[in-house]
C-alpha cells in the first residue's frame, strides 16, 4: 500500500519540501501550483504570453509513480504558453521560469487533470507533480515569413479581435537600436495604418490582438520602413525596428455575411480606389490588402438580373489582375499565377492575366511555359510588341538552358571515361581494338 508520502525530494517527503519551499505562483494565490525551484536560470526575461517554449518534463504522482516523461521519448516538448494548449498549471508554472531554469510543481487537479484524471495513468482529483526544465523560448511568429513575431505583456479581454476595415484605438511607441522615435495615442483604420505613418506589421497584427493587450512587435524590415527606411524618425534603410502596442479599443468592420450585395459592390468601389492609390505609390504590399477585400466579399456572389453580375465580374477580374501585378512587384511570381489563372477563369482572352503570367513563369526560369503565355497574348493582340520580345528572350534562355545541359552532360562522360580508362585499361584497350576492326 502506497501513501502520499512515497514521492521525495532531496529526501524528504515531496509534500513537506513544497510546504516549507514552495512558493504559489497562481495569480489568485489559492495554492493550486506550487513551485520549488531545483536550478535557477540564467537572469534576464521570462517568457511572456504567447512565446514558443521549448521544455523537458516528468510528470510524477504523490505515490512516485512516474507518467509521462519527454527525456524517455527523447524528444522535448514545444507549445504556445499561456494560450491554453497544456494544463493550466503548465501555462501558470513556466511564465514563472527564466531560460535553463529547473523547477518542480505541485499542481492541483483543477489545474492539471481535474475530476476525470486520466484513465488508466491518472486517478481522478489527483495531485501531480511536475519537474520541468526550460531550454528555450522565442516570441511567436505571425508571419510565415517570420516577418513579425510578437510578445504578449499584457492578455487582452474577450474572444474577438479587429477585421480589415476595422476602427482601432491604440498607444504605440516605437523603437531603434534602443531609441524611442515614435510615442503616441493614434487612431486607424486596420488595411489604412500607412494612412497615419503606422508601419504594416502593427497594423498586421491588429487581427490577434484583444481589447486591452499589450504586446510588443519585432519588425523585419519589410513590415517596417523597408528600404526607404523613415528619415523623419532618422531610422535609415532596411532596419529592424520594435513597436509595444497597446490596444485601447476596436470597432469591427461588417463581415461579409453581415452585408448585402448591394452594400458589397459599394463598399468596392472605394476599395478599389484606396488600392489603386496604395498602388501608385509603391506600396504593394498595402494594395493587396485592399484588392483581396474586394474578392473576399465578392468571390462567391452571382448577383441577379443583368447589371449585377456584369459589376461582380468586372471588380473580381480587376482585382485578380491588380493583384497580379501587386504580387509581380514584390516577386511573389506563384501568386501572380495564381491570380493571372483566376482573371483567366473570368475572361479567357484577357491579355493582361496572359502577359503576366508569363513574366512570372519567365522569372521563375519555366521559360516553355512563359513562351506559350506570350505565344497567346499574341492571338488575341498580334501587334504586342512587347509580348513578341519575351517570345525572343524565352527562345534565348530555352537556347543557353539547353547549351548548359550539353556541356554538364559532356563533363559528366568524360569524367566516366577517364574513371573507366583508370579502372580497366586493359578493356579500354581491347575496347579500341574492337573499334579498329570495325573500320
Amino acid at each position: 500500500m502506497t501513501t502520499d508520502q512515497d514521492l521525495t525530494m532531496d529526501g524528504q517527503p515531496a509534500t513537506a519540501v513544497f510546504a516549507a519551499k514552495g512558493i504559489d505562483v497562481t495569480t489568485s494565490k489559492d495554492q493550486g501550483v506550487i513551485k520549488v525551484v531545483k536550478r535557477q536560470g540564467l537572469d534576464g526575461e521570462r517568457p511572456m504570453i504567447g512565446d514558443r517554449v521549448t521544455v523537458h518534463y516528468t510528470g510524477k504522482l504523490l505515490t512516485g509513480n512516474k507518467f509521462d516523461c519527454s527525456r524517455d521519448r527523447k524528444e522535448a516538448f514545444c507549445f504556445n504558453v499561456g494560450k491554453g494548449q497544456v494544463l493550466k498549471a503548465w501555462d501558470i508554472g513556466v511564465l514563472s521560469m527564466q531560460m535553463g531554469e529547473v523547477c518542480t510543481l505541485l499542481c492541483k487537479p483543477e489545474y492539471a487533470y481535474g475530476s476525470a484524471g486520466n484513465p488508466e495513468k491518472i486517478p481522478p482529483n489527483s495531485l501531480v507533480v511536475f519537474e520541468m526544465e526550460l531550454l528555450k523560448f522565442e516570441g511567436e511568429m505571425l508571419t510565415d515569413d517570420s516577418g513579425i513575431m510578437r510578445r504578449i505583456k499584457v492578455k487582452g479581454d474577450g474572444y474577438t479581435n479587429p477585421n480589415d476595415g476595422s476602427s482601432v484605438e491604440v498607444h504605440l511607441e516605437g523603437r531603434c537600436g534602443g531609441r524611442l522615435f515614435d510615442c503616441r495615442d493614434v487612431s486607424f483604420i486596420v488595411g489604412e495604418a500607412e494612412d497615419k505613418g503606422v508601419p504594416l506589421g502593427v497594423d498586421r497584427a491588429m487581427d490577434k490582438m484583444q481589447k486591452g493587450e499589450c504586446c510588443i512587435l519585432y519588425l523585419k524590415p519589410k513590415y517596417g520602413f523597408g528600404s526607404k527606411g523613415k528619415p523623419e524618425y532618422k531610422i535609415g534603410p532596411d532596419r529592424d525596428i520594435i513597436y509595444e502596442v497597446t490596444l485601447k479599443n476596436f470597432q469591427r468592420a461588417k463581415e461579409t455575411w453581415e452585408m448585402d450585395l448591394t452594400e458589397k459592390i459599394d463598399l468596392a468601389a472605394g476599395v478599389k480606389h484606396k488600392g489603386n492609390q496604395y498602388f501608385k505609390v509603391g506600396l504593394y504590399h498595402q494594395a493587396v490588402i485592399q484588392y483581396q477585400r474586394i474578392v473576399s466579399w465578392l468571390e462567391m456572389e452571382c448577383g441577379s438580373g443583368i447589371e449585377q453580375p456584369k459589376r461582380i465580374q468586372s471588380f473580381m477580374l480587376t482585382a485578380h489582375l491588380n493583384l497580379a501585378l501587386c504580387f509581380l512587384r514584390i516577386k511573389e511570381f506563384s501568386q501572380v499565377v495564381d491570380n493571372c489563372n483566376k482573371a483567366i477563369e473570368l475572361d479567357e482572352k484577357n491579355e493582361k492575366a496572359l502577359y503576366r503570367r508569363g513574366e512570372a513563369r519567365l522569372l521563375r526560369n519555366e521559360f516553355t511555359m512563359a513562351m506559350e503565355d506570350f505565344q497567346l497574348v499574341l492571338r488575341v493582340n498580334p501587334s504586342n510588341r512587347a509580348a513578341l520580345a519575351q517570345i525572343y528572350i524565352c527562345q534565348s534562355k530555352i537556347k543557353e538552358h539547353h547549351e548548359h545541359d550539353k556541356k554538364i552532360y559532356a563533363n559528366m562522360f568524360q569524367k566516366f571515361a577517364e574513371r573507366d580508362t583508370k579502372v580497366c585499361p586493359l578493356a579500354v584497350h581491347n575496347n579500341n581494338k574492337i573499334k579498329a576492326h570495325l573500320i
